[in-house]
C-alpha cells in the first residue's frame, strides 16, 4: 500500500485504469470468450488447410511442416492477445460521444486507452498462455527453441502488443470522420493478417513483395516473433529485429 502511495498521481490513475479494464474483461467474459473461440476455430482452420497444403511435401518456401505448425500457433497467440473487444472499446468512445468526457480529464487519453489494453490484455494473455500450453504439450512435433531465443521470443511478444495497439488506436480514431466502425476494423485487419504474416509466411511472398513487408510496422506484430521462435536469427540478430519493434511501436 506504501509503494502505491508512493506513485505519482499520473501513474496511479492509469492503474486504476487498468485495473477497472481487467474487472471489465471479467464481467464481461461470454463476449471475450467467444471472440477467443473464433479465434481457435481459425487456428484449427488455418492447421487443417496448411496441412493439406503440405501434403506429400517436405518442405514449401524453406518451411517445413514442423516449422509451420508452429508458426500457426505463434500467430495465435500474437493476434489473441489484443482481442476484438479492446479494440472496439477505443471506436465504442468516439462512436457513443464518450469520448467527450475522457478529453476533458487531465490524463492523456492515449496512454488511458493503453492502460485499458494492458490491463484486459493481462486477462486476455492468461487464456492465451493456458490454451498454448495445452496445445503444446498435447501436440506433436512442435519446435521448442533453446533458452536465449526464448527470452528474446516474450519479450517481443510484448513489443508487438505495443506495435499493434498503435495501430489499432490509429485505425480507431478514424471513427471521428465515420459514423461505424465495423469496415474501419475489418479492414484494419485484413491489411495487418496479410502484412504481418497472420494469414501467410512473408517467406511465401513474391521478392518484391516481402521487401515491402519487411519495412512495414505490421511485421512486428506475427512474422518477428516467429523468426525469433524458429531461430531464424541469431541471438544479436533477435535483439536488432527487437529493437525495430521497439522503435515502431515508439512512432505509433
Amino acid at each position: 500500500m506504501n509503494a502505491w502511495l508512493r506513485l505519482p498521481r499520473s501513474w496511479r490513475a492509469y492503474t486504476g485504469i487498468a485495473t477497472r479494464a481487467m474487472q471489465n474483461t471479467l464481467a464481461y467474459r461470454l463476449s471475450y470468450v467467444v471472440n477467443f473461440a473464433s479465434s481457435f476455430v481459425l487456428l484449427i482452420a488455418m492447421y487443417a488447410l496448411w496441412n493439406a497444403i503440405y501434403a506429400g511435401r517436405e518442405e514449401l518456401a524453406g518451411m517445413s511442416w514442423t516449422q509451420m505448425k508452429t508458426y500457426l500457433i505463434i500467430s495465435f497467440i500474437s493476434n489473441s492477445l489484443l482481442s476484438y473487444y479492446s479494440e472496439t472499446r477505443i471506436s465504442g468512445k468516439i462512436l457513443d460521444g464518450s469520448v467527450s468526457a475522457d478529453l476533458l480529464k487531465p490524463l492523456d487519453f492515449q496512454k488511458a486507452r493503453l492502460a485499458e489494453t494492458l490491463g484486459s490484455t493481462v486477462i486476455e494473455g492468461g487464456l492465451v498462455v493456458i490454451i498454448t500450453a495445452i496445445v503444446l504439450i498435447a501436440a506433436s512435433g512442435i519446435l521448442k527453441p533453446d533458452f536465449i531465443h526464448t527470452l528474446l521470443f516474450i519479450l517481443s511478444v510484448l513489443a508487438s502488443l505495443m506495435v499493434k495497439f498503435g495501430i489499432v488506436y490509429m485505425a480507431g480514431l478514424l471513427c471521428f470522420w465515420s459514423t461505424g466502425s465495423l469496415g474501419i476494423v475489418w479492414a484494419r485487419m485484413a491489411v495487418t493478417s496479410l502484412f504481418s504474416g497472420a494469414l501467410v509466411p512473408l517467406s511465401f511472398f513474391p521478392g518484391w513483395l516481402e521487401k515491402l513487408s519487411l519495412v512495414l510496422p505490421f511485421q512486428g506484430i506475427v512474422h518477428t516473433p516467429a523468426a525469433i521462435y524458429l531461430e531464424e536469427v541469431s541471438p544479436w540478430g533477435a535483439l536488432g529485429l527487437l529493437a525495430l519493434q521497439c522503435a515502431w511501436a515508439c512512432v505509433l
